[in-house]
């Protein structure tokens, strides 16, 4: 039997999604448990399992406990052991702004503080060379210093130790003989590249976070083992591949945008089979909107993120305002608005939509769980476009009255417009958030999002997409079975992935070519070796490379796939795979001969499943025919709307406006737009 789960937890609702060995797609959505977030999961888990009759065979997980952790500044006691000289490397950081002139903006506190980071004395030079050898009388130092501090985590980063570990493995083992239950994490191992202040950040963030997410996953793995569920805990990276709990409580640094991953891989899956060369996905839930980029099936993704600054919203030039994670990472933009986006007028009078949000508990007036402050939400469900009669198949009834009344008090009244202007002028204000995240991942990348379709999921994209659709230009909406459950759905396509890299300077027309074999070499055996721990045998192991590369004289790089082959086929095939990139990136190449120079090296090693884990298509469950119902449009005001179920867009296109209603999601259908179901099940909606 092969039961696969994927669990999403959410701001608002934890989400599950099960494929069973019959074929049978199952779902469960149930409220997120903030304070306990694995309460939460065995609750749906347990209910599921019961529906489906038979064991799980793999549990898959996408979470945001990294990242939460940050943000809430919860993480364990680090301290840092640097070489002498550069303990501040984290406070001087790279001297990025978010906002170039605002003289009273403040970067982030460190997050390990100054009086825990230590030093030693030594000094590797960047060819690997020893300057200054490895002091043990200032080692022992450092761990009498940790021992008196209670330190519950230690990040080790020893200047240019990509080049030789040596000193970094010295201090850690020296470490560990003296403190054996301390976690360490060593720049070496985390992030083997040049660059002070990335790779000392990523290796803090790791040491910060690594306790907290190992007691989570272990706590987790307990709860799954009394719920009688032994089979493995895979999560999501962000990267979009997933890997064993072990791996990921080893280095948690590559989980922390896990949560948003899920979504975009399964758009990705969907996208190819769809055969859709361009997709922007659109994924909005509870608290947050979230965009990523497909194109030709395959996920934009970034070689760093800044965990920790909020939500990115605006210029995604405008870096610094979080901590810097230099690893690969699917590239998202996002905002702050959701379902649960708290609606109000601030203090000038004008209104605003976000980014603070009602969360799950209490959650938007409607639920009747304590909520004052009018949401997305309450304004959708204002203006007829949710069912009062609940949310989640009727299992959450909503309050109507309350929210007309909360829109009323906070909004209407102080603005001076009617309920229905104010509820649709506070959804309008949501949707011009949302296309910066839609512009972020596509404008500020060299594309066009004219040229996309937009899929849309999460418990509000549906509601959303075509208003955001028709200001931006795209003509085509896409709207996946079961959206509002989709990132947990895009967990079970997932595959699992390691990502290996390491720093290469080199210019290409004067590349050593036995070094760049070597470092090839070693990356792929590298990855070979963790799929072999994985269970998979060496048939179903695949390598993807990828390097960062620069003209000679820039000062950032640009991700480009390298060609098949050794060495000197890289050498010779890169200049043109590189030039192709920076003019879809940038809109233009250099001329022909422009020495380019090779900064990293990043070699993907990736399971390949035993069987495509995308099934043929799902189809849609007929269901009780709803009433209609009135919803208010701007340009028509109160209008009779039919309710349908996903099932009855088969038959033939349906004009809008049209609401279709399923257990997970809503989607609205405006005029001058239609809607129909494709062979797949997905609901296609166009201009």
């Amino acid at each position: 039997m092969t039961l696969r789960v994927g669990i999403d937890i959410g701001g608002t609702f934890t989400d599950l999604v099960a494929v069973a060995s019959d074929g049978r797609v199952l779902t469960r959505k149930t409220p997120s448990t903030p304070r306990d977030y694995g309460e939460g999961i065995v609750n749906g888990l347990a209910d599921l399992l019961r529906e489906a009759g038979e064991p799980a065979s793999e549990v898959l997980h996408a979470t945001t406990v990294g990242s939460n952790t940050i943000l809430e500044s919860r993480g364990a006691r680090t301290a840092l052991i640097a070489t002498r000289g550069f303990r501040d490397t984290l406070e001087i950081r790279d001297l990025r702004m978010p906002r170039l002139y605002d003289l009273h903006w403040q970067k982030p506190p460190a997050l390990i503080e100054r009086r825990l980071r230590l030093e030693v004395d030594e000094k590797t030079r960047p060819d690997g060379s020893i300057a200054t050898p490895l002091n043990m009388t200032s080692v022992a130092a450092c761990i009498e210093r940790l021992r008196a501090e209670k330190v519950e985590s230690l990040a080790i980063c020893l200047l240019h130790s990509y080049a030789n570990p040596a000193h970094e493995q010295a201090v850690a083992a020296a470490v560990r003989a003296a403190l054996p239950d301390l976690p360490i994490s060593i720049s070496h191992e985390i992030l083997p590249e040049i660059g002070e202040y990335p790779r000392t950040s990523t290796t803090a963030v790791n040491a910060y976070v690594q306790p907290v997410i190992r007691s989570y996953l272990t706590a987790l793995t307990a709860r799954l083992r009394a719920l009688g569920v032994t089979a493995p805990l895979q999560l999501m990276q962000s990267n979009g591949g997933l890997a064993a709990a072990e791996f990921a409580a080893e280095q948690p640094a590559r989980i922390i945008e896990s949560g948003p991953s899920a979504g975009v891989v399964g758009g990705a899956a969907l996208a190819a089979r769809l055969a859709e060369p361009r997709v922007i996905t659109f994924d909005m839930g509870g608290t947050t909107a979230k965009a990523g980029l497909v194109e030709h099936g395959e996920v934009l993704k970034s070689e760093a993120m800044e965990v920790g600054a909020g939500v990115m919203a605006g210029a995604r030039l405008l870096v610094g305002a979080g901590y810097m994670l230099k690893l690969p990472a699917i590239d998202l933009a996002e905002v702050g608005a959701g379902g649960g986006s708290i609606c109000h007028l601030d203090a000038a009078g004008a209104p605003k939509a976000g980014p603070q949000s009602a969360g799950a508990d209490p959650g938007p007036v409607c639920y009747g769980r304590g909520g004052t402050e009018p949401t997305i939400t309450d304004c959708n469900l204002v203006l007829g476009y949710l069912d009062a009669a609940g949310l989640v198949g009727g299992a959450m009834r909503l309050d109507a009255d309350a929210a007309r009344a909360a829109v009323a008090e906070k909004l209407a009244v102080p603005l001076g417009l009617s309920v229905e202007q104010a509820a649709h002028g506070m959804l309008r204000l949501a949707a011009a958030t949302m296309m910066r995240a839609i512009r972020a991942v596509s404008v500020e990348r060299g594309r066009d999002p004219r040229d996309f379709a937009l899929l849309a999921f999460g418990g509000n994209g549906p509601l959303f997409a075509t208003a955001i659709a028709a200001e931006i230009g795209i003509p085509r909406v896409i709207v996946p079975p079961m959206p509002g459950l989709f990132s947990a759905f895009g967990l079970l396509v997932a595959d699992t992935e390691h990502h290996a890299a390491r720093s290469v300077r080199m210019r290409l027309d004067e590349a050593d070519v036995d070094a760049l074999d070597a470092v090839l070499s070693v990356l792929a055996a590298q990855g070979m070796a963790r799929l072999e721990r994985d269970g998979f045998p060496a048939s179903r192991r695949a390598l993807r490379r990828s390097a960062m590369a620069r003209y000679v004289g820039q000062s950032s790089d640009i991700p480009v796939a390298l060609p098949d082959g050794d060495a000197r086929a890289v050498i010779a095939g890169l200049p043109a795979l590189f030039a192709a990139e920076h003019e879809r990136t940038y809109g233009f190449r250099a001329p022909e001969g422009e020495p380019i120079m090779l900064t990293a090296v990043t070699v993907a090693a990736i399971g390949v499943p035993e069987r495509p884990r995308l099934p043929a298509a799902i189809p849609p469950v007929p269901g009780t025919p709803h009433p209609s119902r009135h919803a208010w449009f701007p340009d028509a005001g109160w209008t009779e709307v039919p309710v349908l179920h996903r099932a009855q867009l088969a038959t033939a296109p349906q004009p809008g406006p049209l609401i279709v209603q399923e257990y997970d999601a809503t989607c609205l259908v405006p005029h001058n737009w239609r809607a129909h179901l494709d062979a797949f099940g997905n609901i296609l909606v166009e201009r």
